[in-house]
């Protein structure tokens, strides 16, 4: 805990919390790799979880279900220092999602290659509220929030079972929508129960009926949204707009740094522009796999991510708890 407080680059994902709600909701094994002496308190670490598969390949991966992990250890360090690479083959891969690191001339040659890429927007909350607010994409954002303020959409916040059932409803609505299976209630239920205070779930509603919802995390000075939903039926009301510009007001009255919007797809053009018209700026995110076999390692996760799209609507809560833990 002492490394992550004083490491600025330590996230929620680094955090106990989320590594417990990993291993409650998926049995993946949290392990981490340090070369600090075991007598004295940790000085680095790159953490990891141990995903044993049979369908897409046993793997360590840094961290399954997250955005992005950086590796808390000297910008210019090698991974092959801290993972014995060598010890791995009967490992599919070792992956690292980092937002700064990347394999330098050194570390190259320890086989670390381009995995995945994506985009990451993060929001600077160091202008007033008013700057943030006049940066908002006039017509997609702005007006769209002050059509939510003037039809009343009521707005709610917390980490209780009432709201994260309203979350959770949407949650398998918006997956419906986009034919693919909704993460386990039961993760949801595990972040609230580990993260605590942490986690907060926003659901705007209109005359009583849930329209919207996000889910953000708090850590140290920085603001984190990881999921949202809504119902498409209401989209002109603005719900999701006027949920992300509470949490943006409520990060500044805490006098956050930074609000992490997330990774998203590089070809989702739809969402990327989204998050463009926040006023968000938007970065390269580049993982990185070390794969010691010629196997491919992708050829079990495109048949799971194939079967679940394949699924009827009313098959795909149930798709999404059985083949969710392989995915990671």
């Amino acid at each position: 805990m002492q490394l992550l407080e004083r490491d600025n680059r330590a996230t929620i994902f680094h955090t106990p919390g989320w590594l417990l709600a990993l291993r409650q909701t998926y049995g993946y094994d949290p392990v981490v790799f340090t070369t600090s002496p075991p007598s004295q308190p940790l000085a680095n670490g790159i953490v990891f979880c141990q995903i044993e598969s049979w369908l897409t390949g046993n793997r360590l991966v840094s961290l399954p279900f997250s955005d992005h992990c950086e590796p808390l250890v000297e910008p210019c360090a090698d991974p092959s220092e801290f993972v014995n690479l060598a010890a791995l083959d009967k490992r599919r891969y070792v992956e690292l999602r980092p937002v700064e690191w990347a394999p330098s001339a050194k570390s190259d040659q320890s086989g670390f290659r381009e995995a995945e890429i994506f985009w990451l927007h993060r929001l600077d909350l160091s202008p007033s509220v008013d700057e943030i607010f006049r940066h908002f994409h006039t017509d997609c954002i702005r007006r769209k929030i002050r059509r939510a303020e003037k039809e009343a959409v009521a707005y709610e916040e917390g980490n209780n079972s009432e709201l994260l059932e309203s979350f959770y409803r949407l949650l398998l609505r918006t997956r419906r929508r986009h034919r693919l299976p909704p993460q386990p209630k039961a993760w949801f239920r595990n972040l609230a129960k580990f993260l605590g205070d942490s986690i907060k779930i926003r659901v705007a509603s209109k005359n009583g009926q849930p329209i919207a919802s996000i889910l953000t995390f708090s850590y140290k000075n920085k603001l984190m949204y990881k999921y949202g939903c809504s119902d498409e039926r209401y989209h002109r009301f603005g719900g999701m707009q006027l949920l992300l510009w509470r949490a943006i007001q409520e990060a500044k009255k805490k006098n956050c740094s930074e609000f992490d919007l997330g990774r998203c797809e590089w070809g989702n053009s739809g969402l990327r522009i989204f998050k463009d018209r926040l006023g968000a700026s938007r970065s390269k995110l580049t993982y990185w796999r070390y794969q010691p076999r010629s196997l491919s390692a992708e050829r079990g996760l495109q048949i799971a991510r194939k079967v679940s799209r394949l699924c009827p609507p009313s098959f795909l809560q149930a798709a999404g708890s059985s083949l969710y833990r392989h995915f990671g």
